[in-house]
């Protein structure tokens, strides 16, 4: 018969052709998490397959229906519906009465997203220059106005683009772009940002003539490998990403300052759209947290094919 091997516990058992992980699991005393009672409506039994995927056989309906739901990856599987042909080693993925909270579906506050998968995307972070000498003068009716009416402008220009508001920042914005499609993630994401600026420029006459006074923003874009999950306290979950690729967008953001520029985006982002923008200048900067020197570039248009 097949052996099942599960981490962390270090325990193999048999399994029987007709028999399903969590079964398997529960017969043999492996305290195996199942909020739903086994019917693919919750995901506290799924396991990590680490070896042995080509022996478990294909999700059926329901746990298709689920997978797409949650964005499982193919080594994501449903204890409760996966039969396999051949040895599996597995790793349990919810361990505790917490995890089991934190991870099921069933309550009225949960909300769907990825558990944890990765992507290449282009993280776009922007920060307004100036802004607490602009803001410290003003009632704070008028700071939150202001503010209110600058992330809608530039809101406006990263959801056109295709991007995903992934959080605010005080007055920074962090927007994803290849949630959906990575396909022309960077070129989504520069475009965004260059709207981002003509969406701040038509917005400074309107400061100038209130409060006699404006600002500008700094923008950066890196494209590289994050995590992506529904992060947060139950009921309170929102799809974000982490990894060193966020920071290092972060980081290029605030190079602005230096360079006296307004858009600068990593070399990752630039060889995906080299042909379709136009570079002012070339900057060679040690980045806070990174080893050594990397290139970065100012972006001041698109190429002419994308006027």
């Amino acid at each position: 018969m097949p052996r099942v091997y599960y981490t962390p516990d270090d325990k193999e058992v048999e399994i029987k052709s007709d028999e399903t992980i969590l079964r398997a699991s529960l017969q043999s005393a492996i305290s195996h998490a199942h909020a739903c009672g086994g019917n693919a409506r919750c995901s506290t039994c799924r396991v990590l397959i680490l070896d042995g995927l080509e022996y478990c056989v294909p999700p059926n309906e329901r746990e298709r229906a689920l997978a797409e739901r949650l964005h499982f990856s193919p080594e994501m599987r449903l204890a409760c519906q996966t039969t396999i042909t051949g040895n599996v080693r597995l790793r349990r993925l919810v361990l505790d009465d917490e995890d089991e909270e934190l991870t099921s579906q069933l309550g009225v506050q949960a909300a769907p997203g990825p558990v944890g998968e990765e992507k290449r995307l282009a993280i776009l972070f922007a920060d307004i220059r100036g802004f607490t000498p602009f803001a410290e003068a003003l009632p704070p009716y008028d700071v939150v106005h202001v503010l209110n009416r600058y992330f809608h402008q530039v809101g406006q220009a990263i959801t056109a683009s295709g991007g995903h508001i992934d959080n605010y920042i005080g007055d920074g914005i962090m927007a994803l772009f290849g949630l959906e499609d990575p396909k022309g993630a960077a070129l989504q994401a520069t475009r965004a940002g260059l709207d981002m600026l003509e969406a701040v420029a038509r917005l400074r006459p309107y400061l100038k003539s209130i409060y006699t006074k404006s600002f500008q923003i700094g923008i950066g874009i890196h494209y590289g490998e994050v995590v992506v999950g529904a992060i947060g306290a139950p009921g309170r979950k929102r799809v974000t990403a982490i990894g060193d690729a966020v920071n290092f967008a972060s980081r290029i953001e605030s190079a602005n300052k230096q360079a006296g520029t307004a858009l600068l985006i990593s070399d990752d982002t630039y060889a995906q759209v080299k042909d379709r923008v136009r570079v002012g200048k070339t900057i060679r900067v040690q980045v806070p947290g990174k080893t050594g020197e990397h290139t970065l570039y100012e972006i001041i248009g698109m190429a002419e094919a994308e006027n």
